[in-house]
């Protein structure tokens, strides 16, 4: 019995969070713009907006860095291919977060609360919808359960006793 492509399964999961995520970028950006908008005038509705875009970018880049793992990798996600790509992916993302964080703190044109305030609502929201679509999805492990036969199928007609 050869080892379940991860690949074949996992792929429809993060496309289904990719797609949901986009629809989080779209709800972001209405209601923190608006709200923005009317909380801090121009700086408030780009705070909104620029919060909005970097969720979703990095809600897809976590998800786009698996798909790429799982395909290097072969599908097999116990390899280090797959990890090494999936944190390299997580500490640029971290840097980068980072590093916009510090650029746009003092910035007239972008109202830095507003700004935080979507970026977390989109963390959040991302958290979600990572939960949500893996807990939804149907993903077999390849694991032979006690009672199962060669076959596959349920040993009922011959129940081993358990003392």
């Amino acid at each position: 019995m050869t080892a379940p492509n991860a690949l074949d399964h996992v792929r429809p999961v993060f496309r289904r969070i990719i797609t949901w995520g986009a629809v989080l970028a779209v709800a972001l950006a209405i209601v923190g713009g608006v709200v923005g908008l009317l909380v801090a005038d121009t700086p408030g509705l780009v705070g909104g907006l620029l919060g909005a875009v970097l969720s979703v970018v990095f809600l897809g880049l976590t998800a786009v860095s698996v798909l790429v793992a799982l395909r290097v990798s072969k599908g097999q996600m116990i390899s280090g291919a797959f990890f090494g790509i999936v944190m390299g992916t997580w500490l640029l993302k971290f840097i980068v977060f980072i590093v916009l964080l510090v650029a746009l703190k003092d910035r007239t044109w972008v109202d830095f609360p507003v700004l935080a305030i979507v970026i977390i609502a989109g963390v959040v929201g991302s958290l979600v919808i990572d939960v949500v679509a893996v807990a939804k999805a149907r993903i077999p492990i390849g694991v032979q359960l006690p009672g199962d036969g060669i076959d596959g199928s349920a040993d009922a007609g011959n129940p081993t006793p358990h003392n």
